[in-house]
């Protein structure tokens, strides 16, 4: 059996929502627990993650300094992050597993996810991201390449994109590790997003003028290795098809619907702080779903039953893998992934339609 675990943010912080280096090492050994539990049963696992308290935290990071050194980009954000975690990840699944007696081993691949440079979200960023900044403040980051809108009495919030992803561009590479006995690692926070482009200097120095695609800084430097292209990430050279960064987010959930795909999972777990994804949430009539088949979930989706919030993602991507081919896809909370694997926890996810 495989199964593609995916580990909502609230897994890599305290309950408090603390991301403290030491918090994170905790909540990560917390999570990968369960984890372990599953490999050592023999289940062949492939893991991701969120990012977001991490790269919320490099936001930081570069508005406070960015009067001194210029801010990284959002997709060097992303590939700081999956490499921070997938240390933190590998190091705690590896601990575990020997505690079970198991000597798998265990890997993190950085991972990107390839976005259409014309996809329309691009040209009309939406996705708040980071801390809430007076208007000085926020200027600073503009003239840096950002964009930021005003909201109101809060202040100011940068927004970005938050593209569809088209494919897992490593996934050869995950794959690969699977079938020679590793769990990996992958895909963390959706992956790094990046477009398609012709290389050479020539193209890499173009690319900044991409159409609808923000490039941020004000130039490129041809270097060894490649054209370090201020809009993110590096252009190759020599003729052909590369990729470049870009300034995006990217919803995992969907994203790792692609991976599982790729690497040919039977089962997507996606786990988040709830034990089930609920109708009428909140309400005095709120119930719990248990099982559901595609069909309905879509009719659930497009009543808008889970509105704007972190459900409706989920919802869509256990949608995409069973109609993928996926065997289930099940939504629970982090301490019943065990469970979730065997179909006997969460909400379930399946091409019956007579259950819910």
């Amino acid at each position: 059996m495989r199964t593609l675990i995916a580990l909502g943010g609230n897994a890599m912080t305290a309950p408090d929502g603390r991301a403290r280096p030491e918090d994170q090492i905790a909540a990560v050994g917390r999570a990968t627990a369960a984890v372990a539990d599953l490999v050592a049963a023999g289940v062949e696992v492939v893991l991701t993650h969120g990012n977001g308290p991490q790269v919320g935290n490099l936001l930081v990071k570069n508005e406070l300094a960015a009067h001194v050194v210029p801010p990284v980009p959002l997709d060097w954000c992303g590939a700081q992050t999956q490499g921070t975690l997938g240390f933190v990840i590998v190091s705690a699944l590896e601990a575990a597993l020997a505690a079970r007696g198991s000597a798998k081993p265990v890997a993190a691949v950085v991972t990107r996810t390839l976005v259409d440079a014309h996809d329309p979200g691009f040209k009309h960023p939406t996705k708040p991201i980071g801390r809430y900044l007076p208007a000085d403040q926020a200027a600073a980051m503009i003239a840096h390449g950002q964009t930021w809108e005003d909201r109101g009495a809060r202040g100011w919030r940068r927004v970005v994109a938050s593209p569809e992803p088209l494919a897992v561009l490593d996934a050869g590479a995950v794959r690969t590790l699977v079938e020679a006995g590793f769990v990996v690692v992958a895909c963390g926070g959706g992956g790094i997003p990046v477009v398609r482009e012709e290389t050479g200097a020539r193209a890499g120095m173009e690319a900044l003028a991409a159409p609808g695609v923000r490039a941020r800084g004000s130039g490129a430097a041809v270097g060894d290795v490649g054209v370090g292209v201020r809009g993110g990430g590096t252009v190759a050279p020599g003729a052909g098809v590369g990729v470049r960064g870009v300034e995006a987010v990217i919803d995992k959930d969907l994203s790792a619907v692609l991976l599982a795909r790729a690497v040919g999972a039977d089962h997507l777990v996606i786990a988040t702080d709830v034990d089930h994804m609920y109708l009428h949430y909140g309400r005095a009539d709120e119930r719990a779903l248990r099982h559901v088949g595609v069909a309905e979930l879509r009719g659930y989706l497009a009543a808008g039953e889970f509105g704007g919030g972190s459900m409706a993602p989920k919802a869509e991507a256990a949608c995409r893998f069973v109609e993928g081919g996926g065997t289930r896809a099940v939504i629970t909370s982090l301490s019943s992934i065990r469970e979730a694997v065997l179909g006997e926890a969460g909400t379930v996810v399946d091409k019956e339609t007579d259950r819910a």
